[in-house]
């Protein structure tokens, strides 16, 4: 199933336009306005194509291998995975993502597509991070989504898993951007996440089914987390750290950028406390994010502090590892995917431990797998 808006003869030309490498938006812009239409620029005569400003030869040769047929292929497959394309010209093409550096030619959506027109947040951080860093997490999370606003983030290990996963958790809408196609699953560790996602949220690509991330797809991927999103927020990033891409494509967007800051002896926290040092405004409570969105009230009242350091558990036998794990849980039930993503183990590690904690009547279980401390 595609979007109305385009005929498919069109849609089938713009996709595989999208994919021949080296057509930008610039060159796409010069197609277009010398053949009218993607399709119109497949069809065109090759020494027509090199005659338009900006088109090499090379590029020329690149178009004139391109197809309609295998864009219709790749529409296919999009359908096959139960997703739908969007082009410009569509109606439910994201009307933020059109006035970007480099808007994408195509995107592939699986899941919820009216999240697109939701206000948006986006929420980022470290792949490595802190406990401190996931708690700071929840709370942005929790802030946008009392709020009503879809949080963005990019499908990847740590920060981005909890941003996800806390947002479904509480009930409120969220988007992920993939750097790579539909039916690829990266980290693997997110399988139960990407169903969650294609269920209750939406999965957003520019990548056609089966395409694997490489080193410059996250770097596309992530100009699309802050074009989505009014607001981009820091959690927690290291020197170095690829999350600063991300605040990189949001400045050069026009967004603004928030940042949560942490201890100064966490290495986890050296690039965003640089980015506070440096201007950037600083997540200490909802009404900081909430100050970027006039036109949204919170629906509920959320948590306005950071999180207190952990009390420290019940002196009992435990093993480290189920201290730790005590030490995981707090007031607010919690999903297990979430505790598993929070700890960085396996489900048959966690589950254990937290049945030993329920043992010792110091958490309990609540319906649809969620714990919390008792």
């Amino acid at each position: 199933m595609n979007a109305p808006g385009v005929s498919d003869q069109e849609r089938a030309a713009q996709v595989a336009l999208a994919l021949v490498n080296g057509v930008g938006h610039a060159r796409r812009t010069a197609l277009f306005q010398a053949c009218s239409t993607a399709y119109g620029a497949l069809s065109a005569p090759f020494e027509f194509l090199c005659a338009i400003p900006g088109i090499s030869r090379a590029c020329a040769t690149a178009i004139k291998a391109a197809s309609v047929a295998h864009g219709e292929r790749v529409l296919r497959q999009v359908t096959e995975h139960g997703g739908i394309c969007l082009v410009p010209g569509d109606v439910a093409y994201p009307a933020i993502l059109k006035d970007i550096t480099e808007p994408p030619a195509a995107l592939f959506a699986l899941g919820r597509l009216e999240l697109l027109e939701r206000l948006a947040v986006a929420v980022v951080g470290s792949r490595n991070h802190s406990r401190y860093g996931a708690d700071a997490c929840r709370l942005v999370v929790g802030a946008a989504v009392g709020s009503g606003l879809c949080v963005v983030s990019g499908m990847a290990r740590g920060l981005d898993a909890v941003a996800h996963l806390a947002a479904l958790d509480a009930g409120g809408d969220t988007i992920g951007v993939l750097g790579n196609g539909f039916g690829i699953i990266y980290p693997s560790a997110n399988r139960i996440l990407y169903e969650r996602m294609r269920r209750e949220g939406l999965l957003l690509t520019e990548f056609p089914p089966g395409n694997r991330p490489h080193a410059g797809s996250f770097q596309r991927r992530n100009r699309l987390i802050s074009g989505l999103a009014r607001v981009t927020v820091v959690v927690e990033a290291a020197s170095g750290s690829g999350t600063l891409i991300t605040v990189d494509a949001a400045l050069s967007q026009g967004r603004d950028v928030m940042v949560v800051p942490g201890a100064i002896t966490s290495p986890t926290s050296v690039g965003t406390n640089r980015l506070v040092r440096d201007g950037a405004t600083p997540f200490l409570e909802a009404a900081d994010l909430l100050a970027a969105y006039p036109e949204v009230r919170p629906r509920r009242r959320a948590r306005t502090d950071l999180p207190e350091p952990d009390a420290p558990p019940p002196a009992l036998p435990l093993t480290p590892f189920e201290r730790m794990v005590f030490q995981t849980l707090d007031r607010t039930p919690q999903h297990l995917d979430t505790l598993i993503e929070v700890v960085g183990v396996s489900a048959a590690e966690l589950l254990p431990a937290l049945s030993s904690l329920e043992l010792y009547g110091v958490a309990r279980q609540e319906p649809g797998r969620r714990f919390l401390r008792a």
